[in-house]
């Protein structure tokens, strides 16, 4: 005997609960298996950039979060001191919510169990076998072993994935290079700026506030002849930051103390048959401006709906190939991302400060900075790749679909203004459309029609007369407006 599910989702973090709750959200029976026991009380992953809160607010999510914890209006790149700048996005949210993980956790687990989703936590999955229709799932609760099947399984557990290993994808990249030590603290001495960044011939140094309003997270460079494993010494952080910046802001009280690399790696695939990746187990890299869990979430958000949309019988399984084709490339431009800052932020000798300042003036100029910040904050996301049409008279046109939606302020048909993401709660697909449409989607893919007015609306769907947003807030395909007011194809 065995439980049956839809999906089985294996790891209960942030990235997992957000697969999850996409598939709740859909009515998809799924089970999240988790080997931890308790729920995770280090912060961990700090910051939520601003994309990450928008995928939040589709959902209705947002101010759970906004309200926990602690935003910044500016990121940094490679820890130089020229920041980068979130204000020209047309964006809600031009910001960094600073939210230890265990907070966004927390968060993310109960609006999974508002939506029924089955966690079990102290489930360790130690093998799956995958077969023409179905995945078996085994592995251990204590000391009695448990066993299920389910259509589909997604491997959201973390750099050292069972699931990654058990699918027979390769990890590839490189190991550590350098090595970081972090503590956790009250700062009686705090810095008058949110984000502090020194990098010197004498080393470098991170302060930043943790989003608890009571706590800092220190940072500062370290030697690879530890083991990540080895206790850290908060003497040791203390004097590594008198070194670096001549203070250590008097810290006391440490929370958390820990080490950690920059060791680098992308799976060489997203998805195996009936196995999927998302999250750390399908890209880990060195903590440089807090990009991880954002892409782990996003991973989560463009799988979760394709997912439900084909065991819905809406799409072809053909869709799910496109999960590995969109999100790969953001895989990569993330590991490109990350090495870049490391090496900026890891070498003190004269050429490397050099190159440290060339960077800073650089990122004065409006057009690069604009181009980094969108890269750390999420903005930047585009997919190129047509998705399958719901119906006649759409079409895809490169330059508008595949872009990112903002929460845009609609002007509706009967006079009434509306947030566009208020639409997108319950996972639909959304029709923006000024001339009455006729016919019905294909399959059951879930489309709700919304009537625009016929002028006054955003710009970006002035010679549109149909829009199709995708359930992650893309542009899907559209319909143009002609002169006479009719549509062409």
């Amino acid at each position: 005997m065995h439980d049956e599910f839809d999906v089985v989702v294996v790891g209960g973090g942030p990235v997992g609960l957000w697969v999850a709750c996409e598939l709740a959200l859909a009515k998809i029976k799924v089970v999240v298996l988790e080997r931890r026991v308790n729920v995770v009380d280090q912060s961990r992953a700090l910051a939520i950039q601003g994309r990450t809160i928008e995928v939040f607010a589709m959902r209705g999510l947002a101010d759970r979060l906004l309200t926990k914890g602690r935003t910044i209006s500016k990121g940094h790149f490679g820890g130089l001191g020229t920041p980068l700048d979130f204000s020209p996005f047309d964006t809600r949210f031009p910001i960094t919510l600073l939210l230890p993980q265990a907070t966004t956790e927390a968060v993310l687990e109960a609006r999974a169990l508002e939506l029924g989703v089955d966690i079990r936590r102290g489930h360790l999955v130690v093998s799956t076998t995958s077969f023409a229709d179905c995945v078996i799932v085994e592995g251990l609760k204590s000391e009695t072993p448990f066993r299920c099947s389910s259509r589909y399984v997604v491997g959201a557990d973390g750099a050292q994935s069972l699931i990654r290993r058990e699918a027979g994808i390769g990890f590839v990249g490189h190991p550590a290079r350098n090595a970081f030590l972090l503590a956790e603290a009250v700062l009686e001495a705090p810095p008058g700026q949110s984000l502090v960044t020194i990098v010197n011939e004498k080393g470098a140094l991170l302060v930043a506030p943790r989003g608890d309003h009571v706590h800092h997270r220190i940072v500062v460079n370290a030697t690879l002849d530890r083991s990540p494993s080895e206790p850290v010494s908060f003497d040791e952080i203390k004097a590594a930051a008198v070194r670096i910046a001549g203070t250590d802001y008097r810290p006391r009280d440490p929370i958390w103390l820990t080490r950690f690399t920059d060791e680098t790696r992308l799976a060489e695939h997203y998805r195996r048959g009936r196995i999927f990746l998302a999250g750390d187990a399908a890209h880990i890299h060195a903590p440089m401006g807090g990009q991880g869990l954002n892409v782990g979430i996003q991973d989560a958000m463009n799988l979760g709906w394709k997912l439900a949309n084909v065991l819905h019988g809406a799409a072809s399984d053909s869709l799910l190939g496109t999960y590995e084709r969109e999100r790969w490339k953001v895989g990569e431009m993330l590991r490109r991302n990350t090495l870049a800052q490391v090496a900026l932020f890891c070498n003190f000798d004269p050429a490397a400060l050099a190159m440290r300042s060339l960077f800073e003036d650089l990122l004065r100029m409006d057009e690069i900075n604009r181009l980094l910040a969108a890269q750390g904050s999420g903005y930047s996301v585009a997919y190129a790749e047509p998705l399958y049409a719901p119906e006649p008279g759409w079409q895809h046109r490169d330059g508008i679909s595949g872009n990112r939606v903002p929460d845009l302020d609609l002007l509706l048909e009967d006079g009434s203004r509306a947030a566009l993401y208020g639409f997108m709660n319950d996972g639909s697909w959304l029709n923006l459309h000024r001339a009455p449409e006729s016919g019905k989607p294909a399959g059951a893919m879930p489309l709700k029609h919304i009537r625009l007015a016929a002028e006054g609306n955003h710009e970006l769907l002035g010679n549109l007369s149909s829009v199709l947003v995708r359930p992650d807030g893309y542009i899907g395909h559209v319909k143009m407006k002609e002169a006479d007011g009719l549509d062409h194809l």
